[in-house]
């Protein structure tokens, strides 16, 4: 579900005490010892400690008497040296160049990584400094940051979406020699801010020409000439020193909520995970038959680095890299090309893929239309009774629609399908589910190395997270009556802490080295996890009623089907209002919402009585007919709430839709409620001039 949230202050009320058991069956039966805190005095002759803040420290591996958890430690390197041993001679790496398609093995990457590594040493790379990265995904961004770590620095993905000034701060923070960039956009960047950062010796272009030379400055093919003929000694020696207990990434905050926080990442956070998660979804080694995946995701994100980078080299599978424009389109051309067998999507990639496939299908002739009802009715009933026998009836289904479907998504070899990053909707989950398609969640965050649940075919439920990753524990915080509390996680993806902030790193890990997630969650009977909202999402109502906005925001949508972002509000307000857009088309370069509706949103506009084919045509109440029908809607949500506190009161269409260039979405797609608040300030004030009472059913701002 969330997969990548960070805990930014969430627990700042809590005691510093061991979380409370809400019950689950795989808690933790044993009692840890307690982790003395670090004193700085006596730090280099101290034991290592749970946690630390600084660079260079060193941390206690959370390691297990048996199991998962007892696996021996192992560097980066280690684990990439016995990737070469094993799949030397297996395609790690495919591009294109072109319509060219270009591989590299096993064995090439290994050398490349070394050489990048001896150019950044010799480019005057320190110790626990970091080399930052800011690109699309490439083949020279995962030789970087391998590059990084194995010369001792500190690996640091860039968002391609930051300001110079975000840039910056990051570079600053964490004392970048060596700044890695994929063109000249990106490059102009770390020059507009290059005054302020003393640390920083050279600047490395991966893609293009240059459009001027500088000193310090250069090419990818430049770079990597200047490691060729050095000696390894200096190399060799460094990585001889590196301990998995010591940090080697740095992944930074999204930081919604103040700056970006750089979450420390051990080497046997990455190498343990890496293993973990590989066992445990039974992903097949490539001597037997190689798993491929699609690279798209930012890989400044966990997600993307740990199943992209990490979980792939464990197994010796092969990451080919999709085109930069992949979420604005593209993106089902690689997978129809490369045909990936696991595939990782946040929550926006497989409502997009939702919304094209029902604007298709209702530009369908009638005949296929019925038979693609049919077939989904059937695909829906057969997943969700988990039937021993598969029905006539479903393997005929699967003859007449699956297969197409799952071929024209690049999905016909795909087994492995995952979503997290942000929540999902019951419905997206269930259109999948229908078409024999079970996309299945993760949760976890940086700061847990990305996975801690996991839901796998044979442990599967709707809308949960899923189960425990072997060797990982899980214990609830302060339950209440229905066992909802705080989620905390134990196990060796937890991380050493944040980097330079000891007090931040203390909000987060209590006195027994337990991470507190800030999401709040339950177990059910079966030991499957169901996050239930996020702690500083809560809204908290002027009447005292704690309510989780997005199982509210979930409804709306599902029961809107024109509404594509929905956003509660209402914390210390007399009641709840909320901020609603419509599905629109998105520029294909920019990635901007534009003013024309979807096909399927215009195909739903006609059937309401509505000629409606723009937003503008029906934001802020402009189109009565569209106005009633989402007042409908609403209405038949705030008849299932649970108490008069939780029903939505107003509401308005804002003119234009959510997006990571507006600001209000995060790279991997996730609402950054507070830039909203800040955006639609007007309206949300607007929403409470008048008071309404709780009572008053049809409370959406009039048109105007």
């Amino acid at each position: 579900m969330y997969f990548g949230a960070e805990s930014e202050n969430q627990s700042q009320n809590r005691s510093k005490g061991p979380c409370e058991d809400a019950g689950g069956n795989q808690s933790l039966s044993k009692e840890k010892p307690l982790a003395q805190r670090p004193d700085s005095l006596s730090l280099a002759m101290a034991e290592p400690e749970r946690w630390t803040s600084r660079g260079d420290g060193e941390v206690n591996l959370r390691m297990g008497e048996s199991g998962f958890a007892a696996e021996p430690p192992v560097t980066v390197d280690q684990m990439f040296k016995t990737a070469v041993e094993r799949f030397g001679s297996y395609t790690a790496l495919g591009w294109k160049e072109g319509e060219q398609m270009k591989t590299m093995n096993y064995q090439e990457y290994y050398q490349a990584c070394r050489t990048a590594a001896k150019s950044f040493l010799k480019l005057g790379l320190e110790r626990y400094h970091g080399v930052g990265i800011l690109g699309f995904n490439s083949a020279e961004w995962f030789i970087s940051d391998i590059a990084a770590i194995m010369a001792g620095g500190f690996a640091v993905g860039i968002y391609t979406t930051n300001s110079p000034e975000a840039c910056q701060y990051l570079a600053e923070n964490c004392k970048a020699n060596i700044i890695v960039v994929e063109n000249h956009k990106q490059l102009q960047k770390i020059l507009q801010v290059q005054d302020k950062l003393p640390h920083m010796k050279a600047i490395i272009q991966y893609k293009d020409a240059l459009k001027e030379k500088r000193p310090n400055l250069y090419t990818w093919a430049e770079f990597m000439e200047l490691g060729r003929d050095e000696s390894n000694t200096q190399l060799d020696d460094i990585i001889a020193t590196q301990k998995p207990n010591q940090c080697c990434t740095l992944i930074y905050t999204s930081g919604t909520t103040g700056q970006p926080k750089g979450v420390m990442l051990s080497h046997d956070n990455l190498t343990w995970t890496a293993f973990a998660v590989g066992r445990h979804v039974q992903l097949t080694e490539a001597t037997k038959s190689q798993e491929i995946v699609v690279s798209y995701l930012p890989l400044s994100h966990i997600a993307a680095q740990m199943v992209d980078i990490w979980v792939t080299m464990k197994v010796g599978g092969a990451t080919y890299f999709a085109q930069p424009d992949a979420l604005k389109g593209s993106l089902v051309n690689t997978m129809r090309e490369v045909r990936p067998t696991a595939f990782m999507g946040v929550p926006r990639v497989w409502e997009k893929m939702q919304e094209k496939m029902k604007s298709v299908g209702a530009k369908s002739s009638t005949v296929r239309r019925k038979v693609a009802v049919w077939a989904k009715g059937v695909g829906l009933k057969t997943n969700l009774s988990k039937m021993n026998q598969t029905p006539v009836n479903y393997r005929l289904a699967k003859k007449l629609v699956f297969r197409k479907v799952r071929k024209a998504l690049g999905l016909d070899r795909c087994t492995k399908c995952y979503t997290g990053a942000a929540p999902i909707t019951k419905d997206t989950l269930e259109f999948f589910l229908s078409l024999d398609i079970p996309v299945y969640e993760l949760y976890g965050m940086s700061e847990s190395t990305g996975p801690h649940t996991i839901s796998l075919p044979n442990a599967f439920r709707l809308t949960s997270v899923g189960k425990l990753i072997p060797g990982c524990e899980t214990k609830i915080h302060s339950p209440d009556q229905e066992g909802n509390g705080e989620i905390c996680f134990w196990g060796r993806h937890v991380f050493m802490g944040y980097l330079n902030q000891a007090d931040k790193t203390e909000d987060a890990l209590d006195a027994e080295g337990w991470l507190h997630s800030g999401d709040l969650g339950k177990h059910d009977d079966n030991g499957f996890l169901f996050v239930t909202g996020r702690i500083k999402e809560l809204i908290i109502t002027a009447g005292g009623e704690n309510i989780p906005p997005v199982p509210i925001e979930d409804a709306v949508k599902e029961a809107v089907s024109l509404v594509s972002n929905a956003m509660l509000i209402g914390d210390k307000r007399k009641f709840l209002a909320m901020l609603l857009t419509i599905k629109c088309q998105v520029n294909g370069d920019t990635g901007a919402p534009e003013d024309e509706l979807t096909p399927e949103a215009v195909e739903l506009c006609r059937k309401l009585g509505s000629n409606a084919t723009r937003v503008s045509e029906i934001a802020g109440g402009r189109d009565r007919v569209i106005h009633a029908a989402i007042q409908e809607g609403i209405n038949r949500v705030n008849e299932n709430a649970t108490s008069n506190a939780q029903r939505i009161q107003k509401w308005i269409i804002l003119d234009q839709d959510f997006s990571i260039t507006g600001g209000e979405l995060g790279p991997t797609m996730k609402l950054k409620r507070p830039v909203v608040m800040k955006m639609y300030k007007e309206q949300v004030e607007h929403f409470y001039k008048e008071v309404v009472t709780p009572s008053t059913p049809d409370n959406s701002l009039p048109p105007k």
